[in-house]
């Protein structure tokens, strides 16, 4: 008698287990996640080792990024385009390492293990022209205001090859804020909005900086 109470509070507690990791990964991926800045590529809007809260309630719900929003995405297979890849596929990003069942689909896309993910800022929505010349960026003719960006930033071309183009419908166009630092959309083309993850919600770490991300 007292062996099967044993057995069935083990039990008990594998399912409370079980249920509180399947809630833990249902909001990680549909609701919102944790996440540590790893790279330069935001400075100075964000800085190395800053903790953010992301937003994933729009990938979700399927809602269009706007313009300005800070977004993480999934890293395309190729960090350059060719021409070549230009002339086939257009201004777009590579994907080609993409899980082909289940199993590895829940692996790559739910646990995120060996998956890699930028954060960069919207600057071009589907079917805008985007012009960068003169150290500028140009949508629709009409120069970009990037308040966001340090005093004497330039936007070049020294990091990819897209100067001149227009962006593809389902497909946006983002850059680091730090220019001559990242390596973004310039280089590895527009990203399909099925790739984009999330949008960052807040920073909370460290403590002083805490709040909302222009």
């Amino acid at each position: 008698m007292k062996e099967n109470t044993v057995l069935k509070e083990v039990l008990e507690w594998i399912y409370c287990i079980i249920i509180a990791v399947v809630l833990a990964l249902c909001i990680r991926y549909f609701v919102g996640t944790p996440t540590i800045v790893k790279q330069p590529s935001m400075y100075p809007t964000l800085v190395q080792d800053e903790r953010l809260w992301l937003n994933r309630w729009g990938r979700t719900t399927k809602q269009m990024p706007e313009r300005g929003d800070i977004i993480t995405f999934e890293a395309p297979s190729a960090n350059f385009l060719s021409e070549e890849d230009i002339e086939k596929n257009g201004p777009v990003a590579i994907y080609t390492n993409e899980p082909t069942n289940f199993f590895s689909k829940f692996i790559y896309n739910v646990l995120e293990i060996g998956k890699t993910s930028y954060i960069k800022r919207v600057v071009a929505l589907p079917g805008e022209h985007v012009e960068i010349k003169e150290g500028k960026v140009f949508i629709n003719g009409e120069e970009l205001e990037e308040n966001y960006l340090q005093d004497g930033v330039v936007t070049d071309i020294s990091k990819g090859v897209l100067s001149d183009f227009t962006v593809p419908e389902n497909y946006i166009f983002a850059i680091g804020d730090n220019r001559s630092q990242s390596t973004d959309c310039r280089a590895f083309g527009c990203i399909p909005l099925e790739k984009v993850e999330s949008t960052v919600a807040f920073r909370f770490w460290p403590l002083n900086k805490f709040g909302h991300v222009d």
